[in-house]
């Protein structure tokens, strides 16, 4: 079994949060890690609902704020309804996803775990006017 660390980073490699989950298959496709990811953020703040929330992306209802969303109401999120959301973005390049030193392409990509532990999460602020 391996272990991954989920990092999130700035585009210039400034990592911001990161945590780590253990006893994963040794191969998983990206798309499995994007929902296993998003699945992790929302089950951490489900257990202690609180007015921010840090995560991959915006919960309905939230507001965007300096490293998370405010919640209008703290509530608990479905994990699912997050994790499509964030495959959504994923397709329209709201974040870029490195696992090591390479760049995925496709959410069907299948990551060895063992060789590349770390995968990071870039994500992406559309230019105002561009």
């Amino acid at each position: 079994m391996a272990s991954v660390m989920f990092r999130d980073e700035t585009a210039t490699g400034r990592a911001l949060a990161e945590f780590s989950l253990p006893d994963l298959p040794d191969r998983i496709t990206a798309r499995e890690l994007v929902r296993l990811r998003v699945r992790e953020e929302v089950a951490r703040y489900n257990a202690s609902p609180a007015p921010h929330f840090r995560g991959l992306v915006t919960p309905t209802d939230a507001e965007a704020e300096l490293n998370g969303y405010r919640m209008r109401t703290a509530r608990t999120l479905d994990w699912e309804r997050q994790a499509d959301v964030a495959e959504a973005a994923f397709a329209r390049n709201g974040f870029l996803l490195l696992v090591g030193d390479r760049q995925i392409e496709t959410l069907d990509t299948e990551i060895d775990l063992t060789t590349d532990p770390v995968v990071s999460f870039v994500k992406l602020v559309p230019l105002v006017g561009g």
